[in-house]
């Protein structure tokens, strides 16, 4: 049996809710499993904390989290606090300290769930974005002269590595090679002049070392339009951290809503620990009401099973929220009236028969 220690960061809003739903299904899959044994560690970090000294995580926070297996976060996010300052306050911190440099966020229709799009059923849409997460249009390079004043001027740097980008369009690559073997990058080179030709150059050089793999290059904004259009002929899309944010909502959107959405935010060699959260953020208009989805978050746990060596238990966790939605057991975001705790309990029954377990009973 393996010990793995994870540190959860439930942070703010609906995080509160789904974070503790979500450790309730991955111990009970630790027990059907009998494989691994968690131990979670949990940190108060988020907006409330910050309201209350004035940081969104201590100074040696990277330093408490550094020994950890991976990092389990709920959501980040308050009307009381300014979004830039708790998103360069936690989030990018760890992403940017452990080189988290690759960005995971699956999209895939489950059966149950209604989607804007007319003609797809469960399976029918089903890729892998892969978004750059340490440097790109979000590098923390730039800064405001004579701010407030007629004259004000405002520079945000874009900086994007050799390194940097070679790496994650190559982690796209060799995804494909255990999928459908098709890798779509996106670019934006006939209207960003420096940064997307050497983006593109890059991709294509990387594209000769995978004979076997088929890849093209799409300006983003046809993209967008071709996942509505034709989100089918995807497998594996890699873009630079601006546009696979982008496109990741609106993969979101596709599968049926944003509390379905999960990512993981990945050091492929585990020098540091990886960091699994749902995109659907703290949601204040409905946390504390029992209603938030938790399907982002449980594959989220999925997500963190399959990198932490455990796929099996990851997709016993899948198979259950898809065999939970085939129940009708959907919170309202979905079109159902569940609650939270509802579609958890679904969701471990459907655990304990898919793994043969008795566990707790």
């Amino acid at each position: 049996m393996k010990r793995v220690r994870v540190a959860v960061i439930p942070g703010d809003g609906i995080g509160q809710e789904v974070v503790p739903a979500a450790l309730k299904v991955l111990r009970r899959v630790a027990e059907c499993s009998q494989r691994l044994e968690w131990e979670f560690v949990e940190f108060p970090w988020g907006c409330q904390y910050y309201v209350d000294t004035g940081m969104m995580m201590p100074d040696d926070g990277l330093d408490q989290l550094r020994y950890f297996n991976a990092i389990f976060l709920g959501a980040v996010g308050d009307p009381r606090v300014p979004d830039h300052l708790s998103l360069w306050g936690l989030l990018l911190p760890i992403r940017r300290g452990f080189d988290q440099y690759i960005n995971l966020r699956p999209v895939k229709l489950l059966p149950g769930v209604e989607i804007p799009l007319k003609g797809y059923g469960p399976g029918s849409i089903d890729f892998l974005v892969i978004r750059e997460n340490t440097e790109g249009e979000y590098s923390n390079i730039g800064g405001r002269l004579r701010a407030g004043t007629p004259d004000e001027v405002v520079i945000q740097n874009s900086v994007f590595t050799r390194k940097g980008t070679e790496r994650v369009i190559r982690y796209a690559f060799e995804r494909a090679r255990r999928s459908r073997r098709q890798v779509t990058g996106a670019t934006k080179s006939n209207g960003i002049n420096y940064t997307m030709p050497f983006w593109d150059e890059v991709f294509r050089a990387v594209a000769r070392d995978y004979p076997d793999v088929s890849s093209h290059l799409y300006h983003i904004d046809a993209l967008v339009a071709y996942f509505v259009t034709r989100p089918e002929s995807f497998d594996v899309v890699v873009a630079s951290n601006l546009f696979g944010d982008i496109l990741t909502d609106l993969g979101g959107a596709i599968q049926g809503g944003i509390g379905m959405a999960a990512s993981a935010n990945i050091n492929p060699e585990n020098h540091f620990p990886s960091m699994f959260e749902p995109v659907h953020g703290s949601a204040p208009d409905i946390a504390g009401r029992g209603i938030a989805n938790p399907v982002g978050q449980l594959w989220t746990a999925a997500l963190m099973c399959e990198h932490l060596g455990f796929p099996e238990e990851g997709a016993w966790i899948i198979k259950a929220v898809e065999r939970t939605l085939e129940d009708g057991v959907k919170t309202p975001d979905l079109g159902g009236q569940a609650r939270t705790d509802d579609v958890v309990e679904r969701v471990l029954t459907h655990v304990e028969r898919l793994s043969h377990c008795d566990a707790g009973k």
